[in-house]
């Protein structure tokens, strides 16, 4: 049986002087599995994602990614693990302006030599990976060489799927990435990163208040199911 590529266990996390935010007993994502987890404002889903990501550390409990406790790594370890196998798509983008959609596309490769390895295996070079999957999510050449502050909404959300896939992470982590659009272009940017997702082989967990997008994944979680801090009774 495969080993899934997420799993969580007994994972705590509370901010200083504040009470428990997180007590998630167990949660697993199967490689190769797309997972729509409900998380609305205020429930710890960024939080929880920083846990994932190894931005944040929890107080207890275990977080594995690709079988490698992220707690036991030193600091600096777990950005080079971050950036080696984890891609990620913000709500705001966070798109770097001053750069053009090319090199804000590549910029993950800047950072780790394993997924520059694996889009030059694939693709030649890491322009060619760019370009590549910029032309995949409707992006054309015309646009590799314009600022990225440039763009629209809908494009620049294109550009952010590209770098968070480019070199094939084994994990796409998207936060609330399509509550700019309307529910016709949510959808539509919903099958395209699908589908680049299924062709790097990268698994995809994709938090979002909107549940009417949850059909469209293999699995569907609510954070406050999970979340035993989320169901304690009130003093």
């Amino acid at each position: 049986m495969t080993a899934p590529l997420l799993e969580l266990h007994q994972l705590g996390f509370a901010w200083p002087s504040q009470a428990e935010l997180l007590d998630i007993p167990s949660f697993t994502l199967a490689r190769n599995q797309s997972l729509f987890l409900k998380g609305p404002s205020g429930s710890g889903k960024t939080t929880l994602l920083g846990l994932i990501g190894g931005v944040q550390k929890a107080q207890r409990g275990t977080v594995r990614l690709l079988g490698s406790d992220l707690a036991a790594l030193s600091a600096g370890a777990r950005d080079r693990f971050r950036v080696d196998h984890t891609g990620y798509i913000f709500q705001q983008f966070n798109l770097l302006p001053f750069l053009s959609v090319a090199e804000n596309v590549g910029l993950p490769c800047h950072f780790s030599r394993t997924r520059a390895e694996r889009a030059r295996q694939r693709h030649g070079s890491v322009a060619q990976a760019s370009a590549s999957l910029l032309q995949h999510l409707g992006i054309p050449k015309s646009l590799l060489d314009r600022r990225a502050e440039a763009l629209s909404i809908g494009q620049q959300q294109r550009v952010a799927a590209a770098r968070a896939l480019i070199g094939q992470p084994e994990l796409v982590i998207a936060d609330e990435p399509t509550s700019a659009l309307d529910a016709d272009s949510r959808e539509a940017f919903l099958q395209l990163l699908f589908a680049e997702c299924e062709q790097a082989g990268s698994s995809l967990l994709f938090v979002s208040h909107d549940q009417s997008l949850a059909p469209l994944f293999d699995r569907s979680l609510s954070l406050a199911d999970l979340n035993r801090a989320a169901r304690a009774p009130e003093l």
